[in-house]
């Protein structure tokens, strides 16, 4: 990547296509690439439709989002594939976060898959947990090295909610660091320590390395 001003990224990449639908991710997206002058269009406003995720891996299903979203547009595309893995559940929900209790019949929501989360955990004293993110960003659709970055955020799950802010799991996630939930953090303070802000350092950081 080449023509980089003060650490910005080059013409090339000022418009990227984010490859999800998600407002909740949507708003958190927007904020954070609007810091490093990159602008975000959302792939519903260039009507493409979602892609499949069929994969048993983050970064498997980051990268098929980022394809085809850039494949239909012709331009670069970021797609992040992120969830909720539980210690003592083996990693799940995993990449099935987004549709935890569909899975056992249920239907799909973010009450239902608490729901179900807190169930599945009421044996157990094994709290730990962690929100993981996998970004993929694409320079057109057959880029042979995308760029992969990758955050970790650690905390334990809780029984009942605390907090209305942030989406999903967010309210029953507590940051003993913190001494708050997901959902009790105020938007600056999650977008600046979540693993989504982790694994966009770690974006903006081989960006930098490549200029």
């Amino acid at each position: 990547m080449s023509d980089r001003v003060n650490g910005r990224p080059d013409d090339a990449l000022r418009r990227i296509v984010l490859a999800s639908n998600n407002a909740g991710k949507l708003r958190e997206f927007a904020a954070l690439f609007g810091t490093a002058g990159i602008e975000l269009i959302p792939q519903g406003a260039l009507n493409v439709p979602e892609a499949e995720e069929p994969h048993p891996t983050f970064v498997e299903n980051a990268l098929t989002k980022a394809r085809h979203a850039s494949k239909l547009t012709g331009l670069p595309a970021i797609a992040d594939d992120s969830g909720l893995c539980v210690r003592a559940l083996r990693g799940a929900p995993g990449v099935y976060s987004a549709r935890y209790a569909q899975l056992a019949g249920g239907e799909k929501s973010d009450a239902a898959n608490n729901a179900r989360l807190v169930e599945q955990l009421q044996h157990t004293s094994d709290r730990r947990a962690y929100y993981f993110c996998v970004l993929a960003l694409v320079r057109h659709a057959d880029d042979p090295e995308p760029l992969i970055a990758e955050g970790r955020w650690h905390g334990e799950i809780l029984d009942a909610p605390r907090g209305a802010n942030g989406f999903g799991y967010d309210p029953y996630f507590f940051l003993p660091a913190l001494n708050a939930t997901a959902g009790e953090l105020e938007p600056a303070v999650k977008n600046a320590t979540s693993h989504r802000a982790l694994a966009l350092q770690q974006l903006f950081t081989r960006l930098k390395e490549e200029a």
